[in-house]
């Protein structure tokens, strides 16, 4: 993984060398392009591409989708040979690689003449740490914000003669749910799926501990507090009502859910819309809590919740093509924001226009509960990140994995996963 990134790093240096060097934007002929992972966001891209066009009748946004795997690796191949898609999103796995390296216009001044203020008046501290590279500067606009909720089946509790899930759940009201659900049904409780954003991240914040520290100087897998969360939720696949991992490399935590064979597990707001449209039958059946607290938290008041978001970038070869720079604009004006918020895609990362998600759920029958995932911005954490990360977070995986497989004890694993984390950063600083 070290060779791989120290490689990508020497091809991103080069491409940049290209691209004050090779052929002009796809733009200057009227045309935009923009790329993304998405299908389940494609209408809200186009209804932004389409209100864009309407402004500016000469100018026409093409919208591209590819796999969340096929994106990465068409956007290195295309950072290879100065063909970047004028616009695309950035996720923060990657964008201290991409503008670190020289890749990323620098956006910081895109609002200046306007508004001096308008990043730091209209977007949170943590939608601006997601668009940012190393030295501090913001390569990308703020497109959306996240945070991860609790997603139930109701005839399952009802079945079960449990009460729903509400703000004063903890972790043992999900424990002692699961284990009712389970004698009660024969189905799975809680699915402690071993993912990061959508799983154990939000136990260790919960519980006072961490996995980078605050300067992102070590890692956390030494902590006390951080030690117990992760024995909490990796102790959960010891009951008969939680699914092992060996059945999450072949059922996926929602698939299972919609396919009625567990109660609960861990969704991000990201996916709500694309579930509510793709599973018609279930409307009803489900609903959203905020997370379950930590009881007796080793540090806070025991609530936190992951939350990440994107933003939009461009080639720093546009950094002066007014074109390019006039679309990012809008898409981070509150005209912009306010479109994806009501297109349902995802929460805009825009201040004060998170009732346009909400309302764009409307459309249904059935009012499910997505102001949870509002109302938890309250205390949600920044999503784990830092410039070394592409080098360990599949080592992260592995060791985990193995810990659940039982071929390394928990606090070998956990001490091994420290180790990974500290020796990347170490590699990183040089």
């Amino acid at each position: 993984m070290r060779k791989i990134a120290s490689i990508l790093a020497l091809v991103l240096v080069a491409a940049l060398a290209l691209s004050f060097t090779g052929c002009g934007s796809k733009s200057s002929d009227g045309t935009i392009t923009m790329q993304i992972w998405d299908t389940a966001q494609r209408d809200g891209m186009q209804a932004l591409a389409d209100a864009y066009h309407e402004i500016n009748p000469d100018v026409t946004v093409e919208i591209q989708v590819t796999s969340w795997d096929e994106y990465w690796t068409k956007l290195e191949a295309a950072a290879t040979s100065n063909t970047l898609p004028d616009v695309f999103w950035m996720h923060t796995n990657y964008i201290l690689q991409y503008a670190d390296n020289g890749m990323l216009a620098d956006l910081s001044g895109l609002y200046d003449e306007e508004d001096p203020s308008f990043y730091t008046t209209h977007y949170s501290e943590v939608s601006l740490s997601n668009a940012q590279g190393s030295d501090g500067k913001i390569y990308g606009v703020p497109k959306d914000k996240d945070t991860v909720g609790l997603v139930y089946n109701k005839e399952m509790f009802d079945a079960a003669g449990v009460a729903y899930p509400d703000s004063t759940w903890t972790w043992d009201d999900l424990v002692s749910a699961s284990a009712a659900i389970y004698e009660a049904t024969g189905k799975y409780g809680y699915m402690a799926y071993a993912d990061d954003q959508l799983g154990y991240w939000n136990f260790v914040y919960q519980n006072g501990g961490y996995i980078l520290n605050e300067d992102k100087t070590a890692a956390g897998f030494d902590q006390p507090a951080t030690i117990e969360a992760m024995k909490f939720y990796i102790g959960l696949q010891d009951n008969e009502w939680c699914p092992d991992q060996v059945y999450f490399a072949e059922t996926a935590p929602g698939n299972a859910f919609f396919s009625g064979q567990g109660a609960m597990f861990l969704e991000g707001d990201w996916n709500i819309m694309s579930e509510m449209k793709n599973y018609p039958d279930m409307q009803g059946k489900w609903d959203v809590a905020v997370l379950p607290a930590c009881p007796n938290p080793a540090s806070g008041d025991g609530r936190a919740t992951i939350s990440n978001g994107l933003c939009y970038a461009t080639s720093a070869s546009n950094q002066n093509n007014e074109t390019v720079l006039d679309f990012l604009r809008f898409l981070g004006s509150e005209e912009g924001q306010r479109i994806q918020g009501e297109s349902g895609a995802a929460i805009p990362a825009y201040i004060g226009l998170e009732d346009t998600w909400v309302s764009a759920f409307d459309q249904f029958d059935y009012d499910l509960n997505v102001e949870a995932f509002i109302e938890m911005f309250d205390y949600s954490v920044q999503s784990v990140n830092d410039k070394s990360r592409p080098n360990w977070k599949s080592k992260i995986t592995d060791e985990l994995l193995k810990i659940y497989g039982g071929t390394v004890d928990i606090d070998t694993g956990l001490a091994n996963m420290n180790t990974i984390i500290n020796d990347a950063i170490a590699e990183a600083a040089g």
